[in-house]
């Protein structure tokens, strides 16, 4: 994946976390929580991996 589509698909991971969590805190269901929890997580992780490829696209540009 580029770094714009792995910015894209962590965002949409993050609002999806959140959203889950926020169900499952307000049905009191523990495990949609931790799901979500997890998802957001994850798309934090892909967020990241896509500045960081962003980094080094622009290391290799000036070099």
């Amino acid at each position: 994946m580029g770094s714009m589509s792995d910015k894209i698909s962590g965002k949409a991971n993050e609002m999806a976390g959140k959203t889950k969590q926020a169900v499952g805190d307000m049905t009191d269901n523990r495990s949609l929580e931790a799901k979500g929890a997890a998802q957001e997580a994850k798309g934090k992780t892909q967020v990241a991996k896509g500045k960081a490829k962003d980094a080094v696209k622009n290391v290799v540009d000036r070099a």
